[in-house]
């Protein structure tokens, strides 16, 4: 068994040394990263990320139709322009609400 040994290292040995005298590989060329386009849908999750509240509450508002939503099949998605228009009616209601305050 120590002959076997001897022999694996001797082995291994040879392996290291032609490895070390290889000459480096050439550079991978860098590929082009293409981004994907902008989604014109959104998970409710991702619109309440964008809205910076919360999936339930996010839920709510689609639920109650304050934020307007689509299906496709059984998914629920918003459109990215009901944020925008759901922002927009947020500030216009805001002045009144402050000067009723």
């Amino acid at each position: 068994m120590t002959d076997r040994s001897t022999e694996i290292a001797a082995t291994l040995a040879k392996l290291a040394a032609l490895l070390a005298e290889e000459e480096p590989a050439p550079p991978v060329e860098e590929r082009t990263v293409r981004s994907l386009p902008s989604r014109v849908l959104l998970t409710v999750e991702e619109a309440a990320q964008q809205l910076g509240i919360g999936r339930t509450t996010a839920y709510a508002l689609v639920r109650s139709g304050e934020l307007e939503s689509v299906h496709i099949g059984r998914l629920r998605r918003i459109p990215k322009e009901a944020i925008d228009q759901y922002a927009a009616r947020l500030i216009q209601e805001r002045p009144s609400q402050q000067q009723a305050a």
